[in-house]
């Protein structure tokens, strides 16, 4: 059985108390690893190597410190394969996913983050006979961040690059669920020549570590990705602290389909939105609204895209949906194609379990399920699920459109499919949602702010947005 350890100070080392949590393969259902179960104590080493580590770091020369991100990014690329396996048996995904998307994007995190901090620039202002002011970017000091279970290394990462960019050093938590490719990561950065203390990785549970991190005195901002249960929470408690927030939460996202789309990409890039990562992305277009006078041809081929979709092992490379991440998410995605039912649902297709034989017969597979019948109202169309279970409707007007896709509390993404470039700078406008995708899904520029609006969010990440967030600004005035 492989034993993760936390990385404190440069060093792999075990918990303190010397408790683990087990670890389940989601395909098998079986138990692969334990990780620690870390405490307070354990975040108190994370700390203390931090602060030690901070002077150092953020007087270390702008090109130096980008240097060694782009060493951890070369020690990604040299184990790519290696991270493509542990990341596809941790999470459940497809091998093909976690090689085309999660991991790749986890070393061109690195990559990009190394080359924005030395393009990042102060402001300054003439004042003329009186004196001019300029702005200074401090780091903040010792930050915390906690990633979720759904894109492992690659939101992680995410978080990390522009951190230890801008100077700070950092406390940094993965879900204690897929914990591996983190662990993975400690080895890079050991490999790549990162300081001692620069980067600590505790593993543990959001109520025990993370919450430590949370309440630390000495943790000086919080980069949070998650639900908006725990997200409110981390509001609520590092509010009156003061400390420095950002805040990616939930999503409940349309795709809004007019009859003008190309009908064929519009085809593909709906399934793809929608269950993709067995649909467990924030960003995944879970409710399908199309217009009503193509709703009946583009459900029935919708329907059919999707009951052909292949569920199988994730390791098994022609496999299209893998395993769900955990036996609590499996339950629950359950429990939301049960309540579809009960609300007046018509399953089109899916809404079962599946068992597989082999290795993965104790696994927790579903088929990717579509359900139409269902109001805007409806909870399967107002909460998040993060499942492999997506919602059809129909509208008759743009203004309709747009009233059902802003029509929960959630304002993360939108995709809209439409050839009249009139009407898709018009709606995008009027869509509450932090990103909009025209005619595609999932297409990131690391150069753009990133985060949501409503219930999905406070702050932004991404690009120069991220490196403000992880800096504090100084205004200097120098008289005449």
């Amino acid at each position: 059985m492989q034993t993760i350890s936390n990385y404190i100070g440069g060093a792999l080392c075990p918990p303190v108390d010397a408790q683990y949590l087990p670890v389940i393969e989601p395909a098998t259902g079986k138990v692969y690893a334990q990780v620690p179960a870390s405490q307070a104590s354990d975040v108190q080493l994370a700390y203390e190597a931090a602060h030690k580590a901070f002077p150092s770091w953020s007087q270390t020369a702008i090109q130096d410190r980008a240097a060694i991100l782009m060493q951890i990014a070369a020690g990604i690329e040299s184990r790519m394969e290696e991270l493509i396996a542990a990341e596809s048996k941790d999470n459940g995904k497809p091998l093909s996913l976690a090689r085309r998307v999660d991991i790749p994007r986890a070393r061109d995190n690195f990559r990009y983050f190394a080359q924005a901090i030395t393009q990042f620039h102060n402001e300054s202002f003439d004042m003329g006979d009186v004196g001019f002011n300029y702005t200074l970017r401090r780091p903040h000091g010792v930050v915390g961040l906690i990633s979720p279970w759904n894109l492992p290394l690659y939101l992680f990462t995410w978080k990390i690059a522009p951190a230890l960019a801008a100077g700070n050093t950092a406390i940094a938590k993965p879900s204690e669920v897929t914990p591996y490719t983190a662990y993975l990561l400690s080895e890079i950065c050991q490999a790549a020549g990162l300081p001692e203390g620069v980067l600590n990785i505790v593993h543990g549970k959001g109520p025990e570590a993370g919450e430590a991190i949370i309440q630390h005195p000495g943790v000086k901002a919080i980069s949070f990705t998650g639900s908006t249960a725990v997200g409110k929470h981390i509001a609520a408690t590092a509010g009156p602290m003061f400390k420095k927030l950002s805040l990616e939460m939930g999503g409940k996202n349309a795709q809004v389909i007019f009859a003008d789309a190309d009908y064929a990409h519009t085809l593909d890039t709906a399934v793809r939105a929608a269950y993709t990562n067995q649909g467990q992305i924030c960003l995944c277009g879970s409710r399908i609204l199309v217009e009503r006078s193509m709703y009946d041809r583009f459900v029935s081929d919708l329907a059919a895209r999707v009951q052909s979709l292949q569920v199988g092992d994730p390791l098994d490379e022609s496999t299209q949906v893998g395993a769900i991440v955990s036996e609590a998410q499996y339950q629950k995605d359950l429990s939301y194609i049960q309540l579809a039912r009960e609300e007046g649902g018509e399953i089109l297709a899916g809404g079962q379990a599946v068992q597989l034989g082999g290795r993965c017969a104790g696994g927790y597979f579903i088929q990717p399920t579509l359900i139409a019948g269902l109001g805007p109202q409806c909870r399967v169309n107002q909460e998040e699920i993060f499942g492999p279970i997506a919602t059809v409707q129909a509208f008759d007007t743009e203004e309709e459109a747009i009233q059902m896709a802003n029509a929960t509390p959630y304002g993360l993404s939108a995709t809209l499919m439409t050839q009249h470039l009139s009407r898709a700078h018009r709606v995008a406008a009027q869509l509450e949602a932090g990103i909009v995708w025209v005619n595609n899904w999932m297409v990131r520029d690391l150069r753009t702010p990133f985060g949501g609006m409503k219930q999905s969010g406070v702050g932004r990440e991404g690009g120069m947005d991220a490196l403000r967030f992880f800096t504090e600004p100084k205004n200097v005035f120098i008289q005449a």
